[in-house]
């Protein structure tokens, strides 16, 4: 049954992490800069934003972050530079980031977990549902996952979750969630949560991905969510509290994503992602794979 609720017009980005996993090249240069072909990873997630309608973005940020800021912000002394040069096609790139979005930024402090990071953004929020977008999961533009969940919170309100199917070997990395089916074929519904189970505990393989659809009454759930797993306010225990008490703040909703998506946050999964984005690029593709194509055969004839 279709409700009414307000329209989602805010985007929320937390980027307070360490990029430990990284080290060294993350020692002074945020994990969220690290570039994927030619644009920051952070980049592709505001453009994500965008183009389901989020044009009001607030990053989380912490020390050293401060290129993030840089990034989107003007250069007008190497755009003048590069107008100097007739560069008109480098000019629209470093122009593009600075006019995607209304662009703001609070600081985290201490690092306390996702659940924290989401709390900093209350302020700015208020009391609307907002989008949540980690910027380790590159969605693929051609699979709007986020438009998706936007028109599910809108249809069923509350909150909604990215959820996609993994090996039961492989959900001890992730939070995981226990479904119902509802009347659409990508679409459950939440009964449970719990964050990076065991194999046996796990309730499904269904693993939440870095995407959300939040209620705001989340702010009044995290603020009394007392730290988890490895130390911190785990976002999941707080949506746990909603899944469990629909009068809390509404149900809680899962889309199954079956779509492409580019994990940046491990090494390996990294370099795979800018290899496959490099390949799909009409402007580098076909010299690319033409060379990789040649460099495996040359590796298993030296096997």
């Amino acid at each position: 049954m279709t409700q009414s609720h307000p329209r989602i017009s805010k985007a929320v980005i937390p980027a307070a992490g360490l990029g430990t996993r990284f080290l060294p090249a993350t020692k002074a240069t945020p994990k969220e800069m690290l570039p994927v072909v030619d644009k920051p990873a952070i980049q592709y997630v505001v453009e994500e934003a965008v183009a389901a309608g989020l044009g009001d973005v607030l990053m989380v940020t912490g020390r050293n972050k401060r290129p993030l800021e840089d990034h989107f912000d003007r250069n007008y002394e190497l755009e003048s530079a590069l107008q100097k040069k007739g560069d008109a096609g480098r000019l629209a790139k470093v122009q593009e980031s600075s006019d995607l979005a209304m662009i703001h930024y609070v600081r985290q402090g201490d690092p306390k977990g996702l659940g924290h990071a989401v709390l900093c953004a209350e302020p700015h929020v208020g009391h609307e549902p907002f989008a949540v977008l980690l910027g380790d999961d590159l969605i693929d533009p051609r699979d709007p996952l986020l438009q998706r969940m936007i028109d599910v919170q809108e249809q069923y309100g509350g909150s909604v979750i990215a959820l996609m199917e993994v090996a039961p070997e492989q959900i001890h990395l992730y939070g995981c969630a226990a479904v119902e089916a509802t009347e659409d074929s990508d679409v459950v519904k939440v009964g449970g949560l719990v964050e990076k189970p065991d194999a046996a505990d796990a309730p499904s393989n269904y693993a939440i991905i870095g995407r959300y659809v939040l209620d705001p009454k989340i702010f009044g759930i995290l603020r009394t969510t007392e730290p988890g797993r490895g130390g911190e306010i785990q976002l999941t225990d707080a949506l746990q509290q909603l899944a469990a008490d629909e009068k809390t703040g509404g149900p809680v909703h899962g889309v199954v994503f079956k779509g492409r998506r580019y994990d940046t946050g491990d090494r390996g999964d990294y370099l795979r992602a800018i290899v496959r984005l490099a390949c799909e690029r009409e402007d580098l593709g076909p010299d690319f794979r033409t060379w990789l194509r040649s460099y495996v055969a040359e590796e298993m004839q030296g096997r």
